[in-house]
């Protein structure tokens, strides 16, 4: 039997995620994102087609790099206004069963210990079925309005980011033991504090004594979606990552970053195909081939590449203004995302991009792959996607909205169904249960070894500090 593909609906609380310049396209409800009623009803719909999770993005700054100014961000409402997205979750949860969520949260700007509060809140409150996508973040706009000055080394923010991710471990595994919430009315005792422990976590980045604020939820540890290409990014994600999030411009090429990552899990003892990596991928489906590129002619006819240059200047650090439109793009490092940089002039060496040429690629879908096309084309080419390039599933970016999705649901998900790919209804109880079969981390990840690491030591009952076993 073929394996199921993997799909999660990409959005952010934005109007112009990955199709700048399609705000304006009068079947497009993007600028509605701002409206509660927007997420609840796309919520709705996603479920209708067992999607995996919607996996939402999400930036702390501007795209200002482009002519050195918000300016053509702001005219395309280019990732800005964009909105917190962490809050329109529980309403999402509320009118869904299975659907999952993604969430991304950059540790270079949250604290730890207020950070695993609010997941396991989330948790608790959907179920289960919450993700933490971890990112380091890349803009300066960020680093500067939160009082950094200017933006933390690309290999140190992982550094912060590793520690981080050790203490929220440590807060949702180790410090409250199975039961510590014994909610005994007859006795008047809600949580057995013999039973609760401070983590006493002093390390380089963080100090955090204490003991977790939140009961454990559902997952205790949200699922950890990662999305890091550079070195470092990879090697962060390898240990990590549960699921991981790619660029790739054709599979082919993308098999090699897909192996990369598969192969440093398994050097650090993960099984192989624990890995599940999802890559970008902005799909234009109607019930014929014609239609579908009758659609995308259309789509393009709203194209901006001011705002596509505005966004790829974002994430690569690199003002396409300053160079020449029409001279092949060179790799430099930026502390910025690498991958947005090195996938356009690394990757494939037989091929040279220019400025224009990414301009009119990022038009539609960002960087990654347009899929155009009637049902059975559409489903081949994602089939082509899994088997060449070593992928697990798609996030699927939108071109308008709810329209992209709706087709996707009225044509593409029943020839996935027919071909076995999806599923027809959800299977498991939570994100992780869905996408790993396991109910809880498993043992090849960080987190499962503060699992019970306190029990037995000192609690939260005598004030002492807890002191973690040497194998730990």
């Amino acid at each position: 039997m073929s394996s199921r593909i993997i799909l999660n609906a990409f959005e952010m609380s934005c109007v112009t995620h990955q199709a700048p310049g399609l705000w304006r396209h009068p079947d497009n409800d993007a600028d509605r994102y701002n409206r509660l009623d927007y997420w609840t009803d796309l919520a709705k719909l996603l479920e209708r087609g067992t999607f995996d999770a919607v996996f939402l993005a999400d930036v702390l700054g501007v795209y200002d790099v482009y002519r050195d100014s918000a300016a053509p961000a702001l005219r395309d409402a280019a990732q800005i206004p964009v909105g917190d997205p962490l809050l329109q979750i529980p309403a999402m949860a509320a009118v869904t069963r299975g659907l999952g969520f993604g969430v991304t949260v950059a540790s270079t700007y949250a604290q730890p210990y207020a950070l695993a509060r609010t997941l396991s809140t989330l948790d608790h409150f959907t179920d289960g079925r919450v993700g933490w996508n971890v990112v380091t973040s890349y803009l300066d706009s960020a680093a500067r309005n939160l009082g950094l000055g200017e933006q933390i080394a690309h290999d140190d923010r992982y550094a912060i980011a590793d520690e981080f991710l050790d203490v929220t471990y440590k807060l949702w595994e180790g410090s409250w033991e199975d039961g510590a919430a014994v909610r005994d009315r007859t006795a008047g005792v809600f949580t057995d504090p013999e039973r609760v422990h401070p983590i006493e976590h002093h390390g380089r980045f963080f100090d955090v004594p204490g003991i977790h604020l939140a009961e454990p939820s559902p997952q205790r540890t949200p699922v950890i979606f990662q999305a890091g290409a550079s070195p470092r990014g990879q090697e962060f994600a390898a240990r990590h990552g549960e699921a991981i999030f790619i660029n790739g411009l054709v599979p082919e090429l993308t098999r090699t970053v897909t192996d990369s990552i598969r192969d440093k899990a398994e050097r650090i003892g993960r099984p192989r195909d624990s890995v599940k990596i999802l890559t970008l991928a902005t799909v234009i489906v109607a019930e014929t081939d014609e239609a579908a590129h009758a659609a995308h002619a259309d789509y393009r006819r709203y194209v901006s590449v001011e705002g596509a240059l505005a966004l790829y200047g974002g994430w690569s650090g690199i003002d396409l203004a300053e160079l020449d439109p029409d001279e092949p793009l060179e790799y430099m490092d930026t502390d910025a995302a690498r991958s947005a940089l090195s996938i356009f002039t690394l990757a494939d060496p037989t091929r040279t991009w220019t400025p224009r040429d990414i301009a009119e690629y990022v038009g539609i879908g960002g960087i990654g792959p347009v899929i155009v096309g009637g049902p059975a084309t559409v489903a081949d080419e994602l089939e082509r996607w899994i088997e060449v390039g070593g992928i697990d599933g798609f996030n699927l970016a939108y071109v308008t909205t709810p329209g992209t999705f709706e087709d996707i649901v009225e044509y593409l998900i029943p020839e996935l169904r027919r071909r076995g790919r999806v599923w027809d209804d959800y299977e498991g109880a939570t994100l992780r249960e869905r996408l790993s079969g396991s109910a809880v981390v498993p043992a090849w990840h960080p987190a499962h070894g503060y699992r019970g690491a306190y029990s037995g030591l000192r609690s939260a009952a005598d004030g002492g500090a807890s002191v973690l076993p040497a194998t730990v």
